[in-house]
């Protein structure tokens, strides 16, 4: 059987010379020739021409002088090709060739790119922007990794008074010359739509279908904190947190278990190819899909995914980061750990393919599908099993200051009293203080929780609509 490091040729062809830069540039191998697919030798007539031609061939196509001895069983002879590994790119007439799995690949555009850049140890994240400088860089940002990096242990309580040069240059982020690599500028930068257009991640709740966007969202901000926004939009806006108690502990777990939906998150922010599209989740009632561009490296399919393999990341510096900030595993664990933890849960584990030039990983919303078919497809009734109130409230003889309220619902209206200023009307639109979404991202509380709450308060007089939904504002009563 064809292997990784094995391929069979029944006769020669000059145009097997491919598989000699194949298997270099991947991990070594040998090519059998007077072997059929089966394995079974079906010998060759001219194993002594081949053994006296191949090697001027091979020189003049790739460069190299693979290894050919010349074997017999039952009479029947073969050849057998060896190709070391090479630490240089190794081409075949012009052309790069890689082995994966028990196929050749033809590389081209991007992927000879990200090729050659590998081979040479060189990913796109440690190219240098000449023009950028310190200022450009968010101090606050810096500091936020340091102190993630101290409580995953990976960095010394020392990192703490260090400037922000001294880490960015530890990080290799600076280089001699002290120009900022673009890693540095994607991680920690001000603005890094400034030297990446499409550095965003973009999330969709669709109804239906593709044409059905019900609302969305574009995360922008220094890659080092993304994964923590990504993650606080979805539980505000996009996914339910059921309640649950372990003894007398109130539990409220995402339906997607927290850690392995990070780790996918950062997979998709530290793999993706930067030069295309920004990364997009798509979150549907069944199913969540989320995609990055790019490829997976040469050594790694969908099929060896999920089982123990080599880390090879797209974006190195941006990688390495991350890793010591506690965000991803290394050694290439990170997959096995998303699929412990659904396991875990009795979870449908994710599926993981190449499609439209990138990685899609398919994400199954169980959880919520139960609890939608129970509750009869209702939305407000999902809220209600996401978020249930603590305790009975009442209104007391019409009189608001009788009305008793959770710590959470006095917080919205505290809030809401705050940004009113004496009574003065608030609009209800999406760039106003008091859009839900807003009021939750404040409060660091769940958009079901807030707009359950704002609901409660209108219905109890405390707020007061005044107008249409679309054009209309708000009054805050004391």
């Amino acid at each position: 059987m064809e292997t990784q490091t094995t391929e069979y040729k029944q006769q020669w062809d000059d145009k097997y010379l491919a598989y000699i830069s194949g298997f270099a540039n991947a991990q070594g191998g040998t090519l059998y020739v007077g072997i059929n697919d089966k394995g079974e030798v079906v010998g060759i007539s001219n194993a002594k021409y081949l053994l006296e031609n191949l090697p001027n061939k091979a020189i003049q196509a790739t460069g190299m002088v693979p290894d050919i001895e010349i074997h017999c069983q039952d009479g029947k002879d073969y050849l057998a090709i060896r190709i070391k590994p090479s630490d240089q790119p190794v081409s075949c007439n012009g052309k790069y060739y890689i082995r994966s799995g028990s196929t050749l690949h033809e590389l081209n555009g991007t992927a000879l790119t990200d090729f050659l850049m590998r081979q040479t140890h060189a990913t796109w994240d440690m190219h240098i922007e000449p023009e950028a400088t310190l200022d450009d860089i968010d101090p606050d940002a810096v500091r936020y990794f340091v102190n993630f990096a101290i409580d995953a242990q990976r960095l010394n309580e020392s990192a703490k008074h260090e400037s922000v040069e001294h880490i960015l240059r530890n990080l290799k982020l600076i280089n001699k010359q002290g120009q900022l690599t673009f890693a540095a500028l994607m991680l920690f930068g001000k603005d890094i739509e400034d030297y990446c257009l499409s550095a965003s991640f973009r999330i969709g709740r669709f109804g239906a279908t593709q044409a059905d966007l019900i609302f969305d969202d574009n995360i922008v901000c220094p890659l080092i904190r993304m994964p923590e926004r990504v993650i606080q939009t979805l539980r505000s806006r996009y996914l339910i947190a059921p309640i649950k108690y372990e003894g007398l502990h109130r539990v409220e777990s995402l339906e997607i278990p927290e850690d392995a939906l990070r780790e996918m998150i950062c997979n998709s922010i530290v793999h993706r190819d930067y030069r295309n599209t920004f990364i997009q989740m798509r979150v549907w009632d069944d199913h969540i899909d989320l995609w990055n561009s790019g490829t997976f490296p040469p050594e790694i399919t969908p099929e060896n995914l999920m089982t123990l393999h080599e880390s090879h990341p797209h974006n190195e510096l941006i990688a390495k980061v991350f890793y010591l900030a506690g965000f991803i595993e290394n050694w290439g664990r990170g997959y096995e750990k998303i699929r412990n933890a659904f396991a875990k849960e009795n979870l449908q584990i994710p599926t993981f393919e190449q499609v439209r030039g990138g990685v899609l990983a398919t994400i199954h919303r169980e959880i919520f599908v139960a609890l939608n078919k129970q509750s009869g497809g209702d939305v407000s009734e999902i809220d209600r099993l996401n978020e249930p109130l603590n305790g009975k409230n009442e209104l007391l003889n019409g009189n608001v200051n009788d009305i008793q309220l959770t710590e959470n619902q006095k917080k919205v209206y505290d809030y809401l009293k705050i940004m009113a200023q004496d009574g003065e009307p608030l609009n209800d639109t999406l760039k106003e203080p008091l859009n839900t979404t807003h009021i939750a991202n404040e409060l660091n509380m769940a958009y079901s929780t807030v707009k359950r709450i704002m609901k409660f308060l209108e219905q109890n007089g405390l707020i007061i609509r005044i107008g249409s939904k679309k054009t209309g504002y708000w009054q805050v009563k004391s």
